[in-house]
């Protein structure tokens, strides 16, 4: 049996723009527990590497995960739980989809491409954004960061997919909206499709991609050469 082509995606800033919602919640969170707010925009370059990540990283304002610096690991655990859980009763109150994505994942279907998603968000609140969103059929398969035992930038996050789903790494391509996409794709070898305002504190100069788009108008042209 021939195997199917397979497109993965990231989530957050990538199929969904998801910054407003993340807003509220980290905002949430911060006055809570006595830390500054922060703006949209300046959550959009937070985001990408979890919910315990987006707080450290909000907290000291470094481009890595610091969150162990709280020493208090019960307040820690409070922190990222509070989150979760407001995120969870808020998650599509301004979230809108990314221009264009609706009508990719409809030619995909009749292409008979396999879709799949892979995002650092927690597993549960992926799927519930995709359902409340309305793309979850579309996705064979949806990982968030505690799937497996390992998430990205790790390249098994992708791989691991692609062989549940029965795929060829060849016959594969990520798109995504940060480095840590595209440092994930290139480690596994699989082509990258980077969208230019991502989730991310970097240039897009500065991040692995073979295809740069502004959404996903006409990236339709862009897959086919890969089929």
């Amino acid at each position: 049996m021939k195997q199917k082509f397979t497109v993965l995606f990231d989530l957050d800033g990538t199929l969904v723009d998801t910054a407003p919602d993340l807003m509220r919640a980290h905002n949430h969170v911060m006055k809570k527990f006595g830390y500054p707010t922060k703006s949209t925009e300046e959550i959009r370059s937070l985001v990408g590497q979890g919910a315990a990540a987006m707080l450290g990283r909000s907290i000291w304002g470094q481009a890595k995960k610091e969150f162990s610096k709280v020493d208090d690991e019960k307040v820690k655990k409070e922190m990222i739980n509070e989150f979760i859980d407001y995120y969870g009763k808020n998650i599509i109150h301004e979230s809108t989809l990314i221009n264009g994505v609706k009508e990719f994942l409809i030619w995909c279907k009749n292409k008979d491409i396999q879709m799949a998603v892979c995002t650092n968000k927690t597993e549960h609140l992926a799927v519930d954004l995709l359902k409340k969103i309305k793309i979850y059929e579309f996705f064979e398969y949806v990982a968030g960061h505690n799937t497996f035992e390992y998430c990205k930038p790790d390249p098994r996050h992708l791989t691991t997919i692609i062989e549940i789903l029965d795929g060829d790494i060849s016959k594969s391509i990520m798109i995504g909206d940060s480095e840590t996409d595209a440092n994930s794709a290139k480690a596994a070898g699989i082509p990258v499709i980077l969208l230019e305002d991502g989730y991310t504190e970097k240039n897009i100069t500065e991040i692995y991609h073979n295809h740069l788009i502004k959404d996903f108008i006409g990236i339709e042209k862009i897959v086919s050469k890969y089929l």
